[in-house]
């Protein structure tokens, strides 16, 4: 289903770990050519390159801490130097920071929250975009940016979530704009965005809290990153959504509908 992934050059922001790691290891399995990025090497680096190695991909990791916009640039540019160009970009850097209700926001969490989930976002589209351009005429077939949003994005999130659900509402909204003035480059703009995901994002939360939460899933049950990855592969591959643009895909085992 996937065949036209072989060999597309893939950057994911964010990617050692989660739902970054686990798109990934899903683009490696389709013959793509994929960077993953976080602030540091993770301590397994090696191995998680010599399996998407095996699974028939090639992956290269790229340090860079993405709430810098000059190093959200340099990364892009990394990439390009390594793969030759860039026929998707996957921006999954993303966080909660903390939770601090309203009266305890200050100018500091604000900065760290929008820094990290809405200009890592921004800046590195905004780099990424004459490459993809460029890949989209050569190959005659459509670039694809692909954002991860958050059920947050639609409900304002949980206790102390407030900006987090913010920046994701604004990541929701900003590629409506890019679709309007971009599509002429050939660059498809789409948005995948998760439920309650069973990954480090989670992993503070008591049995009991997770039970409760499950029990308002109409699936029962945490999504995992493995089951997000699909989404990702099929927003890439022209062959499948190459008329599909400014949509956000909700995976959430039903939690939330909008």
């Amino acid at each position: 289903m996937f065949n036209d992934l072989r060999n597309k050059r893939v950057l994911i922001t964010g990617s050692t770990m989660g739902i970054g790691l686990a798109a990934a290891q899903a683009f490696a399995r389709c013959g793509a050519k994929v960077g993953i990025n976080g602030r540091r090497a993770p301590g397994n680096l090696s191995t998680l390159l010599a399996d998407m190695g095996q699974d028939g991909g090639e992956a290269t990791f790229f340090a860079a801490d993405l709430s810098n916009s000059t190093a959200c640039r340099t990364l892009v540019e990394d990439f390009v130097a390594r793969f030759g160009g860039i026929d998707v970009l996957i921006n999954n850097a993303g966080g909660l920071v903390g939770r601090k209700p309203l009266p305890e926001i200050d100018d500091a969490f604000f900065d760290a929250v929008t820094d990290l989930n809405m200009r890592s976002a921004l800046m590195c589209t905004q780099a990424a975009r004459p490459h993809l351009a460029a890949s989209a005429r050569a190959s005659g077939e459509t670039a694809a940016v692909i954002s991860v949003g958050s059920i947050a994005g639609h409900t304002g999130g949980g206790p102390g979530a407030s900006l987090y659900g913010a920046a994701k509402a604004w990541l929701h909204n900003v590629q409506k704009n890019w679709v309007d003035y971009h599509t002429a480059d050939r660059i498809r703009f789409n948005i995948v965005s998760p439920g309650t995901v069973d990954t480090a994002f989670h992993a503070d939360k008591t049995e009991e809290v997770r039970a409760r939460i499950s029990a308002g899933i109409p699936m029962g049950r945490f999504g995992s990153a493995a089951e997000m990855a699909p989404a990702f592969l099929f927003f890439a591959s022209h062959a499948c959504s190459g008329y599909i643009t400014g949509q956000i895909l909700d995976v959430n085992g039903g939690q939330f509908m909008p």
